[in-house]
């Protein structure tokens, strides 16, 4: 049995993997593949994956592709979320704040520099013509730090995947203003050059199993159910989730990674445009 260790946030798109793993999908290929959940998400996750800590990370497609043009040693292998990611753009319940015209020039919570969240705050500051080197940031870790910051005043807005703050809305903790939308596929599968020169054969069965799993998803009877338990969401709101979320079994197309690095570098957080075979495992 080989041991692989994968790494992805605790969020409800990466359901089809627990249940891959519960239904021993995996073992019966030989595959001891053991998940756990990062919360401060994508800038942590690439850390793992550079520090030789895990093996695959299901991760935020903008987040691994600027941390490849920095010199981390990982390929994307495939596209696992093909639709758009909504970032919702909150600020604490009781704040004066209403409009995104509010949060000019304020401070922005992020997990770490180089997370989702620290990348679309430039992407939606670019979308609404705001100068990008104005932003201002404080690192917060996870969830409960931006709680922490935005109740406590110490960072005034903080970008986060709306249906997994929904709740902190629905308890008036959050406000959510609006939403920003990731102009591209927003989750991938990346593994550690590592790893795909060691084992390119045991990452075909692992793809082939979290594809059929993802294939039938959405078919899997009274899914948005055992969503909104698991991951203590309102069905309605699993359900509307659901409709917008399409999983993916290919490959991370060349336009779509032109488009991620033509963004990124000009918002100048990379500092040049890496070839397709640099990015991309083929």
């Amino acid at each position: 049995m080989k041991k692989i260790n994968i790494i992805g946030v605790p969020e409800h798109f990466n359901f089809p993997w627990h249940l891959a793993i519960e239904e021993g999908a995996f073992k019966s290929r030989g595959i001891d593949l053991e998940w756990t959940d990062i919360p401060e998400g994508t800038g942590k996750m690439a850390q793992m994956l550079q520090e030789g800590t895990a093996d695959l990370a299901i991760i935020l497609t903008e987040g691994v592709v600027k941390s490849i043009s920095e010199g981390n040693p990982v390929k994307i292998v495939q596209e696992y979320i093909a639709s758009p990611l909504l970032w919702g753009i909150h600020v604490a319940h009781g704040s004066a704040f209403n409009s995104l015209e509010d949060l000019q020039g304020k401070t922005a919570a992020i997990s770490r520099f180089g997370s989702g969240s620290h990348l679309m705050a430039y992407v939606n500051a670019q979308n609404i013509g705001w100068n990008t080197e104005d932003l201002k940031f404080k690192v917060v870790d996870n969830l409960e730090g931006a709680v922490a910051a935005l109740t406590q005043g110490t960072a005034d807005y903080f970008m986060w995947e709306r249906f997994t703050t929904k709740p902190l809305v629905d308890q008036q903790i959050f406000k959510r203003i609006t939403d920003c939308p990731t102009p591209w596929p927003c989750f991938v599968v990346a593994a550690t050059d590592a790893f795909i020169t060691d084992n390119s054969g045991i990452l075909q069965h692992i793809l082939e199993v979290i594809n059929t799993y993802t294939e039938d998803f959405k078919n899997i009877p009274s899914i948005d159910k055992t969503l909104s338990n698991n991951y203590g969401q309102q069905l309605e709101d699993i359900q509307h989730w659901l409709s917008l979320t399409r999983w993916s079994q290919k490959k991370l197309d060349e336009t779509t990674l032109k488009s991620v690095q033509d963004t990124l570098l000009n918002l100048k957080l990379i500092e040049g445009v890496l070839p397709h075979s640099s990015v991309i495992h083929s």
